[in-house]
């Protein structure tokens, strides 16, 4: 993990908004990391922050909706810390969602790695299939409810959202989303290949990390076209 550089603590555009401190000192770090993009998927970022400028624009509220098949890894990490982004560099407002092409659960390794970056997760009392967490971000800012749901579950926004897909198979499956303001393609790998090995916690981490890292670019872009 890297560690915290007088360029993170010096940087002008970042705001204090009650995020709990250790997710503040995580989303600090991955600002350090900005060159670890390449520059096609700065591209990428840069037309997806163009696009929730715009969105900004015509809206009171630019939506986010983060799809990839299952609603199980990738979709959730992309809803969290575009939303925790969002709080640090004070672009708002801005609400997240997520849903994939079918339901099955949040998976409980993606649950350990936002948890792991700063986010208290809040288990359900009740055990089920498909579990319903409320994750946490900070003090005063809003509580998240997280479960897996398709993409047009009646909790998502049905209209002016803009659609993120985050796994190919999703934006294959779905190369027009009803109702979108927008649709942007932005896959992550899965780290479900990891999955029962010895390298799952470091490839979770890895991948929790990446989509925050990219997060960030993308809210930093948005704070500098205001």
């Amino acid at each position: 993990m890297a560690g915290l550089t007088s360029a993170n603590l010096a940087d002008p555009t970042a705001t204090n908004r009650g995020l709990y401190p250790a997710l503040e000192t995580f989303l600090k770090e991955t600002t350090g990391e900005f060159e670890l993009i390449d520059d096609e998927r700065k591209e990428a970022l840069k037309l997806l922050a163009a696009s929730i400028q715009e969105s900004s624009a015509q809206h009171e509220t630019v939506q986010l909706t983060f799809i990839c098949t299952h609603n199980s890894r990738r979709s959730h990490m992309g809803q969290l810390f575009a939303q925790a982004a969002a709080a640090y560099y004070g672009v708002g407002p801005v609400k997240t969602f997520s849903g994939g092409t079918e339901a099955t659960a949040f998976n409980k390794r993606a649950v350990m790695a936002v948890v792991g970056a700063g986010f208290v997760v809040e288990s359900p009392i009740e055990a089920t299939s498909n579990p319903r967490y409320t994750v946490f971000m900070g003090e005063g800012l809003p509580e998240m409810d997280a479960w897996s749901k398709k993409f047009d579950d009646a909790a998502n926004p049905s209209k002016d959202f803009i659609a993120v897909m985050t796994c190919s198979q999703a934006d294959e499956a779905c190369p027009i989303v009803p109702g979108a303001f927008d649709r942007v393609s932005l896959p992550f790998e899965d780290p479900k290949v990891a999955d029962g090995t010895p390298r799952e916690l470091e490839t979770y981490r890895a991948r929790a990390r990446q989509i925050a890292r990219e997060m960030m670019y993308v809210m930093k872009q948005v704070k500098a076209l205001r």
